[in-house]
């Protein structure tokens, strides 16, 4: 049946619990308080712990709009846990990594590395999960694929396309002069603050030990600063995106975004579903670099309170490593059945924090979406950093073919927000939408792990997706017998309501640098922040009708 997303937010969906299969119980979600929290925000700037871990902290205690997973603890202190699989449907995630290797999954049912397919399930040895791409890393954009090859959309679709890469192929030649004149300045700047730091990696906080008297240094310092507010780890890491921004432009202006095809590395039709099984068991990072699923795992599941790095979301959480997103924009076959190998290999929670503006084999995922909810698996899914709204310019993927009617209840979709409680609360890159993104979550600023034991803070909607999928794993850890559709709303009904004003992502501009102010309450369905503690009061006075 399919239900209006709006509506649903304050109807109590069922499930049938079955303590033996002649008994079914009916046990509704309720509504959540409509009373929004008062609340002060932090006025002096996050300390250095803060910043690690705010989208932990609780509004009403710490004064920054976290998730309250520290109070969620101390709710749970006593209670037991069964073991919850979290799949990780992103790029590579290393699960040797010194805060994950205690949490990855591990097939059991699998012999390592014999060659053979020992539970039968057409995938051998995968001991962790499973690659998808191969050895390839490098994509291109869904849009150049659509353009390149009418035939796989429709012609609604391709003619979309068309004007946007014409509009872009024109854009390329001013686009190629600005990101070179900023990676010349970024080049020009780290190079100036290794030298004088003399040490290739540092962090922001090591800039104030710089003596910026010289208008160079303080030029260089300056812009320096600048990439780490933008959430950028490393001015190398800024060197290497403004490279590829400006190699972009140039194979814009050459034709070669239309000419180079990835696939071949990987022997599998893309638009063919006859062939199921390909790829390999590597589902680790292929180069350093990619560092997304890693991070993206940390903030779900990193182990808590090991004395290393920092502390996931969820205890007894198993990470499971589904590599379908390259560096560019993944293929809709991959994330389809990307999402059927989680399910039927054990997951409860999957998470998907990618997205893109085309989608020509859309169907295939929106039936992934599907058997995932006839299992009863629960997706968590990135709104997505164009600062745009998603009610009326579509984003992939999403779980509403019209942008109005869901097609399954499974599907959580998540806004991001930054430490700061007032009106900069919501991310400047955040989509936003009063029908197709549930709720908000932590998003600025997230620190967490990234390959070869290493750790980084991060932004995007990417980072307040695991989040939200981590407090999903803990209910479903702690209160079972709730459906993946009743965590869903638990999630929705349950977090903190806020009645402030706050600027509309992407609002600002040169005519009008403060931005449109508008009720945080209209940027959602719930007008929410995702809430640990809150979401686990509610699903144990369901259950144990507290």
């Amino acid at each position: 049946m399919r239900i209006m997303r709006a509506a649903l937010y304050t109807l109590g969906v069922a499930m049938f619990v079955t303590g033996c299969k002649s008994a079914i119980t009916t046990i509704p979600v309720p509504a959540g308080s409509e009373v929004a929290i008062i609340a002060t925000g932090k006025k002096a700037p996050l300390t250095e712990e803060e910043k690690k871990s705010w989208g932990h902290a609780d509004l009403a205690k710490d004064s920054i709009p976290g998730m309250s997973v520290g109070k969620a603890y101390d709710f749970l202190r006593g209670k037991k846990g069964t073991q919850v699989i979290v799949a990780v449907v992103d790029s590579g995630t290393d699960l040797e990594h010194e805060d994950l290797k205690d949490v990855a999954w591990v097939n059991e049912d699998e012999i390592p590395n014999n060659g053979k397919d020992d539970d039968n399930n057409g995938f051998i040895d995968d001991i962790n999960g499973w690659n998808f791409l191969g050895k390839i890393y490098k994509e291109n954009a869904e849009l150049y694929r659509v353009v390149k090859d009418s035939t796989i959309a429709d012609a609604k679709t391709y003619k979309r396309a068309k004007k946007a890469y014409d509009k872009k192929v024109a854009e390329a030649t001013t686009n190629k002069q600005r990101y070179g004149q900023i990676l010349q300045a970024v080049t020009f700047a780290n190079t100036n603050i290794i030298k004088k730091l003399n040490k290739k990696e540092y962090k922001k906080e090591d800039l104030k030990s710089i003596d910026a008297s010289d208008p160079e240094m303080a030029r260089s310092v300056a812009i320096a600063n600048q990439m780490f507010d933008l959430g950028l780890s490393s001015l190398q890491e800024a060197i290497d995106e403004l490279t590829s921004l400006v190699k972009n432009a140039d194979d814009l202006l050459s034709g070669d975004a239309l000419k180079i095809n990835y696939r071949t590395e990987l022997n599998d039709d893309e638009n063919s579903m006859t062939t199921k099984v390909y790829g390999d068991n590597k589902s680790g990072h292929s180069v350093k670099k990619e560092s997304h699923g890693t991070h993206v795992s940390g903030i779900v599941g990193a182990t808590r309170s090991n004395g290393k790095g920092m502390n996931g979301v969820a205890s007894n959480v198993k990470i499971m490593a589904v590599r379908v997103v390259p560096d560019g924009d993944e293929y809709d076959k991959d994330v389809a059945l990307g999402i059927r190998y989680a399910v039927d290999n054990g997951a409860k929670v999957i998470n998907t924090s990618f997205g893109k503006g085309y989608s020509p084999k859309v169907q295939w995922v929106y039936d992934a979406i599907k058997y995932a909810e006839e299992k009863d698996v629960l997706i968590v899914n990135a709104a997505g950093n164009d600062s745009k709204d998603i009610d009326t310019q579509v984003t992939y993927p999403n779980d509403t073919p019209d942008m109005v009617n869901e097609i399954s209840d499974n599907f959580l979709t998540i806004g991001a927000i930054s430490s700061n409680y007032n009106e900069n609360l919501p991310a400047s890159f955040t989509n936003y939408g009063k029908i197709n993104v549930d709720i908000f979550a932590p998003g600025v600023q997230i620190y967490s792990t990234t390959p070869e034991d290493e750790y980084a803070f991060k932004g995007g909607t990417s980072m307040a997706s695991p989040g939200v999928a981590g407090i999903a794993a803990l209910i479903r850890s702690y209160y079972p017998q709730l459906s993946a559709s009743q965590v869903k709303r638990i999630i929705m009904n349950s977090g903190t309501k806020l009645d402030i004003e706050v600027i509309k992502p992407g609002s600002a501009s040169r005519e009008n640098p403060d931005g449109v102010k508008v009720p945080f309450a209209e940027l959602s369905v719930t007008g929410r922040i995702a809430n640990a503690y809150n979401a686990l009061k509610m699903a144990d006075a369901i259950v144990n009708g507290k």
